[in-house]
């Protein structure tokens, strides 16, 4: 889920940038700072919308940087479990597909890729349901449910697993093809129970 987060820090503006918009620079340095940063609480941080200065800076003796108390406006993304979210696919492979869903890249395992038997197909790299033909290959967009989260010190070293079984996730497409396989498989019970019903 994307959000924006405001936060109250000290930044140091080293001399060289005091000839700059104080506010200018406290931004530079902040985005410079806090940019790709992974915390735990609050997810990534993508960007630095804005730094607001409280009042005058500090003056540290035997340092040449003046440190300003600021509120930063961040912007950042953190996944939680069992949301919905739209990525793409970046990678697949034999035990699973990669999802990249705002600056994170999820696995989604080959167990959880659709409710089907699958055929991987090495040469074309693109994932084939047994019985219901559908089909997943590289750059499609798809919709996936988060059910796992591990965020780490960084992006790459932080894990998302999704799952797209259930009725309405993956790609688009998809769901016409579940929805006439649902429809046909009520139809069938129907037919079933009007059996039933006339012996």
């Amino acid at each position: 889920m994307y959000s924006i987060v405001k936060i109250r820090d000290t930044v140091r503006v080293p001399p060289k940038a005091l000839a700059e918009d104080i506010d200018e620079a406290v931004l530079k340095i902040a985005r410079e700072v806090y940019e790709g940063i992974v915390d735990e609480d609050i997810g990534v941080i993508i960007a630095v919308t804005n730094a607001e200065c409280i009042g005058d800076g500090k003056v540290i003796p035997g340092d040449g940087g003046i440190y300003f108390d600021v509120y930063l406006s961040l912007l950042t993304y953190k996944p939680i479990l069992q949301e919905v979210v739209e990525g793409y696919v970046t990678e697949l492979t034999e035990f699973g597909a990669f999802v990249r869903t705002g600056p994170i890249e999820g696995l989604i395992h080959v167990s959880q890729v659709m409710d089907d038997y699958i055929n991987y197909d090495p040469k074309t790299h693109c994932y084939v349901g047994k019985e219901s033909g559908k089909r997943l290959k590289l750059g499609d967009n798809v919709l996936a449910r988060t059910v796992t989260v591990s965020l780490k010190n960084s992006v790459a070293n932080s894990r998302v697993g999704y799952t797209m079984r259930q009725l309405g996730l993956g790609k688009r497409e998809w769901l016409k093809v579940d929805l006439k396989a649902k429809e046909k498989k009520e139809k069938k019970k129907s037919t079933k129970e009007k059996k039933v019903e006339k012996k």
